[in-house]
């Protein structure tokens, strides 16, 4: 027989989840999972692998890019499991995780205090990627027109966001986030095909040596392209969130629709980086800018094309991030 304080719990509880957006429509498919968990990851970071590959030379490069799917891919397989550890009990979100691991207040103090640099990190980085391209889209087309300040750009980005932000739920985004998928898979693309386009047609010789002669400088580089990676393959922050929307019964647990959704999401995420880290390496060398698309040139239409791609999808990257945070932050 269940005590007064635990059944009260459980209902406050429930009542929280039918409140949350997050939660309060459990009806996602496995291909939500898919698309939310592609925005999340694949996102303009990817453009930078290159220059990250180019601080780390081949060895090191490959190692690390490689190694990151891997480690990432395991450690989202034990997210996606731990979700539902506790027979009847979902882990929705991070911090009531961090709780049942740490403890009420530790648990508390230990993840929240990460997860809101992590998000609002996130989102910061997003607006001004946002901006950027939206200010590279502009001079692409319009190179003789009067200079806009970033400033500016940004804000026209964060009034998309503003807008959408005001969407019910989190699977009312799921439009929005299948937009934001195929557009970073096609920029993706565009990416590593039009570098191939150049291959041999660089005027200056193509070099993968160290980019300089001090060893500090190199192992800063070394260090600082460990993070751009690592940036790159972020996307967990999202991960209990996203499942939270599956439904999950004793025959059809969650975690069958999830891991689903997550295996077929890490193979294009891989079909995304691979090609874009070592064909942008390889064709560019320590040539490469710390976005690719700016290494780029012709077509001028396509790179064009590719930027508002990632203003798109940023649009959508941000929406995900920030509706998962906000609404794990309102259940404390």
């Amino acid at each position: 027989m269940e005590k007064g304080g635990d059944s009260e719990e459980k209902r406050r509880e429930k009542a929280i989840d039918e409140w949350l957006p997050i939660t309060s429509d459990r009806n996602a498919k496995w291909w939500y999972s898919t698309m939310h968990n592609v925005t999340a990851m694949v996102g303009a970071a990817v453009l930078s692998l290159p220059y990250a590959m180019s601080e780390m030379g081949w060895g090191a490069g490959v190692t690390v890019t490689l190694l990151s799917w891997i480690i990432t891919f395991y450690t989202i397989w034990q997210m996606v499991e731990m979700h539902e550890m506790i027979p009847g009990k979902r882990f929705d979100r991070y911090h009531e995780l961090g709780q049942y691991a740490f403890g009420d207040k530790l648990g508390l103090w230990i993840v929240v205090p990460q997860q809101i640099i992590v998000e609002v990190s996130t989102c910061i980085i997003y607006m001004v990627t946002g901006g950027k391209s939206l200010k590279k889209f502009q001079e692409i087309l319009f190179p003789n027109a009067k200079p806009i300040k970033l400033t500016y750009f940004i804000m026209i980005f964060s009034s998309f966001q503003f807008v959408l932000s005001h969407l019910p739920n989190f699977n009312s985004i799921s439009s929005v986030s299948f937009v934001a998928a195929i557009l970073s898979m096609t920029y993706s693309a565009i990416a590593w095909t039009v570098s191939l386009k150049e291959l041999g047609k660089s005027e200056r010789e193509v070099s993968y040596g160290p980019k300089s002669e001090k060893i500090s400088d190199n192992v800063f580089m070394f260090l600082s392209a460990l993070g751009n990676v690592a940036f790159a393959y972020a996307g967990h922050n999202v991960v209990l969130e996203i499942q939270a929307t599956i439904p999950s019964t004793e025959d059809a647990p969650s975690k069958k629709a999830m891991w689903k959704g997550v295996f077929t999401a890490y193979i294009i995420v891989a079909l995304c980086y691979l090609p874009v880290a070592f064909i942008g390496y390889w064709v560019f060398g320590n040539g490469v800018d710390d976005n690719i698309l700016l290494t780029l040139h012709r077509p001028t239409w396509l790179i064009a094309t590719a930027n508002i791609f990632v203003v798109a999808h940023v649009i959508g990257s941000y929406q995900v991030s920030f509706t998962t945070f906000n609404y794990s932050q309102t259940s404390l």
